[in-house]
């Protein structure tokens, strides 16, 4: 756990703060002045709540019933309501990371002062984040807008010691979770049941941890490139910097350089310098195109999620300063859904191109190397079936990477009558970028074992680090064995960050956007 906890005031929590959070367990706290908004906000809530005036989601039902007035005696009975009753995910639980990074975005965002909740509300779902209960919260059931309802109400659920918690890796009870951790369950106020479940925090959660680990797999994709670049001894002149500078996006330049830093001193690319090919097939010489267009997309989509990890999502807002309260539309998904829809594309072709690269190393009449890289062709059948995989993987990619966000549809009895898909499109981007993840194993097995064969020739300083940090992992096909534990062992060493580290002990930072 970091030393320093992250500190909330609702204006100033970066991406970075979320992986700390959600990924490295760091604690957190609120700031004064984020207490300050929060009781300046609470102030407003009170008058309303004393009043018989109908004020949406304070004094009258939610959706379509809010026509329906709620006398004043009911209003705390309407916001547990609302939450036992909007609890209707089903699938699989989200991951421990996605829901702490939720929890974390959901207290950031009440901080910010527009939502009206008590301070101690916001305290004890921070308490719960920083004391290791985590609520068990399906992962579908969100249309993304009026927020993300469904699975943000699983996280209050908890809260009020009702619904499923994870507790140190045991499914246990809320009421049971709150008790290992001494801390005593919600009675939620005036519009704090609202203010705990409308939101955008569930599709932000899992678009901040899917672009974080996209960028690092980008590196890893071009990377594998490089590798790919070498055992089909294709030329570096694509790359040459001029080539960017006369079309300067910075994901083409980025990419471009970073091939140039992995393959340099490479003895395979100096042994056919005069070779008679004159140019590569565009899996090669279009790399810096098609990754840098890739990473230039994360960047914008980083600038959407930096904007949602730091916004007011809630519906109605409380305006401290004139002490209005004003209904709106800030839970719509839409920019997320629509980064999310874009981040999925980029993946997705990140993927496509690196599948064409592995079908090529396989393809002895195109690749000058033994058929689907086994010298015993026949008795042996190599890497053939990897990449059925990878084609398999790029597919489903193909479908998955559908825009979601096109896809509304009515709720609510249409009163909410276009909805953003942004949750389904996170999770999709999610499981494109495990797919893709995949895909490039599968390349980096193939490119490995293709360098194999053009020895004594020797690779370039980082795509050589990487040869050793794979070959230390999974050692060369000598004859037929199953493909499926060295797959998962090179998938491991990208995932866990330790290729990238080995190839930048080597030749320093490679670029990831």
């Amino acid at each position: 756990m970091p030393d320093n906890p992250i500190v909330l005031d609702g204006d100033s929590l970066s991406i970075k703060d979320v992986i700390a959070v959600a990924r490295d367990h760091a604690a957190v706290t609120i700031s004064e002045l984020g207490r300050q908004r929060i009781a300046a906000s609470r102030a407003i809530v009170e008058k309303v709540l004393a009043a018989e005036t109908p004020v949406y989601g304070i004094s009258t039902g939610f959706g379509e019933f809010s026509t329906i007035f709620i006398s004043r005696h009911e209003r705390e009975k309407l916001q547990r309501n609302l939450i036992l009753s909007h609890a209707a995910g089903v699938g699989e639980f989200l991951p421990e990371d996605a829901v702490r990074a939720a929890m974390l975005l959901r207290a950031n965002s009440l901080t910010k002062g527009y939502s009206g909740i008590r301070p101690q509300t916001v305290d004890k779902l921070l308490e719960m984040l920083n004391k290791g209960v985590y609520p068990a919260v399906p992962c579908k059931g969100s249309v993304g807008a009026s927020g993300d309802l469904a699975p943000l109400s699983h996280i209050a659920l908890v809260m009020m010691g009702e619904g499923q918690a994870i507790v140190n890796g045991e499914l246990v009870s809320g009421q049971a979770a709150l008790d290992r951790a001494g801390i005593e369950p919600l009675s939620p106020g005036g519009k704090e049941g609202l203010a705990l479940i409308n939101g955008t925090q569930i599709m932000t959660a899992v678009g901040v941890l899917t672009w974080f680990d996209a960028c690092e797999l980008m590196q890893v994709a071009d990377i594998a490139a490089a590798l790919s670049l070498e055992a089909l001894k294709g030329t570096r002149a694509a790359f040459d910097p001029r080539i960017a500078r006369v079309r300067p996006h910075p994901g083409q330049a980025k990419t471009a350089a970073n091939i140039l830093k992995l393959t340099a001193d490479s003895a395979i690319i100096a042994s056919h310098t005069d070779c008679h090919k004159v140019q590569d097939a565009y899996s090669l010489r279009c790399v810096s195109q098609v990754h840098g267009a890739s990473k230039d997309a994360l960047r914008r989509v980083m600038e959407a999620l930096t904007i949602e990890v730091n916004a007011a999502t809630d519906n109605p807002l409380i305006m401290p300063d004139t002490g209005e309260v004003i209904s709106g539309g800030n839970f719509h998904g839409q920019p997320v859904a629509l980064a999310m829809d874009y981040l999925k594309l980029a993946l997705a072709e990140a993927g496509s191109i690196a599948e064409r690269r592995i079908s090529r190393m396989l393809d002895s009449h195109l690749s000058e190397l033994p058929p689907f890289l086994t010298a015993y062709p026949g008795i042996d059948s190599g890497l053939m079936i990897t990449q059925y995989t990878a084609a398999s993987l790029v597919s489903e990619n193909k479908v998955l990477a559908h825009p979601a966000c096109v896809d509304s549809i009515p709720t609510s009895a249409n009163q909410e009558d276009h909805v953003s898909m942004g949750t389904i499109a996170a999770r999709q981007a999610r499981e494109i970028l495990e797919n893709v993840r995949y895909v490039l194993a599968i390349e980096l097995l193939a490119a490995c074992q293709g360098i194999d064969f053009l020895l004594p020739f020797v690779p370039g300083t980082g795509t050589a680090a990487a040869h050793k940090a794979i070959r230390d992992r999974v050692p060369h096909w000598d004859e037929d064995r199953v493909p499926a534990p060295d797959i998962e062992a090179i998938y491991q060493l990208i995932s866990s960050g330790r290729l990238i580290r080995a190839v930048e002990e080597a030749v320093g930072e490679i670029s990831a956007y």
